[in-house]
């Protein structure tokens, strides 16, 4: 894909921002026991959050235009993005829209996570904002389940304009998904939330499920794993795509970090092979490391890794 010419946002994102509260103990509690808590911090988060964060440490032009409301954490995300050169003055600030709250526990000796988060407010696209003429101006839409209704306008406007569509799914919130769904044309879904959609048991079969010849790729994700991916240059045939070898320190977001980076490499023109790779040596650096990284920490990364697996299938 060569970047549209002409657009002045290289992502616009519309989906959730959160606040994250982050609890780090030794290892994962077991149940009725105490666990003692190493340190605490507090991170912006969220599917849509995380992914613009990513792409503009990647190198991508981004803005964020979801809802957000007037209270103390919608502000505490609000200046984060502006800190991280996330554009947000087309973000509707409403009294009844608020952001995830989530609190989360990670296990330090495997780097896993749980997550508890609570949805306060009206949260996600909003059903008419941004105007048309900020959608039209993104060489990609980045959307998740939040906010159907506002997905859906943005969504066919992205599309007409000839921007992509990218998408983050982890619930079908609406009968509208469906719909929306159809819109995505870089479609990238968790293994679970694949195989739970399609009802196909294994990664490769889900992707080949979600499949249409509307889209130009479809990747399903599986972790330390890898990933499998169908696209139009291979539309009968799922690719694998390992992972990054890697000692996990946190995992949380490394699903989001993939996204991001994905859509500021389709952004600034990548191949279909070259996105993948960037992505999954931005979430294995995530894992590897807690923090989001820049794009040259994801090219040395990669310089140094240079013998990967190629894809199978």
């Amino acid at each position: 894909m060569s970047p549209a010419p002409g657009k002045k946002i290289d992502v616009l994102g519309l989906g959730c921002a959160a606040v994250d509260d982050l609890l780090y103990v030794p290892s994962a509690p077991a149940p009725d026991h105490k666990v003692r808590i190493d340190r605490t911090a507090r991170k912006c988060g969220g599917l849509t959050g995380t992914a613009l964060v990513a792409a503009a440490r990647s190198g991508a032009r981004c803005a964020f235009a979801g809802c957000l409301g007037m209270d103390e954490f919608s502000q505490y995300v609000a200046d984060n993005f502006l800190h991280e050169g996330v554009e947000v003055s087309d973000a509707p600030r409403l009294a009844e829209a608020a952001v995830v709250h989530s609190v989360i526990v990670v296990a330090q000796d495997t780097g896993s996570r749980t997550i508890f988060y609570q949805v306060p407010g009206l949260m996600g696209a909003h059903d008419s904002l941004p105007c048309e003429e900020v959608i039209r101006e993104a060489r990609v839409l980045f959307i998740d389940h939040y906010g159907m209704p506002g997905n859906l306008r943005a969504a066919r406007l992205a599309r007409a304009s000839g921007a992509a569509v990218v998408a983050d799914f982890e619930d079908i919130p609406s009968p509208m998904f469906h719909e929306v769904l159809a819109l995505v044309d870089h479609l990238i879904l968790s293994e679970n939330f694949a195989r739970r959609l399609t009802g196909v048991s294994d990664a490769a079969g889900a992707a080949l499920a979600l499949w249409h010849p509307n889209r130009a790729a479809v990747i399903v994700t599986c972790g330390q794993e890898g990933c499998w991916s169908v696209s139009t240059s291979a539309p009968a045939s799922p690719r694998h795509h390992p992972a990054f070898k890697i000692s996990p320190v946190d995992t949380t977001g490394c699903g989001d970090v993939f996204h991001g980076a994905y859509a500021a490499a389709m952004a600034r023109g990548d191949s279909l092979e070259d996105r993948i790779r960037f992505a999954a040596a931005a979430a294995a650096l995530k894992a590897a490391t807690g923090a989001i990284p820049l794009r040259n920490q994801i090219e040395r990364f990669m310089i140094s890794n240079p013998d990967e697996p190629p894809p199978t299938g």
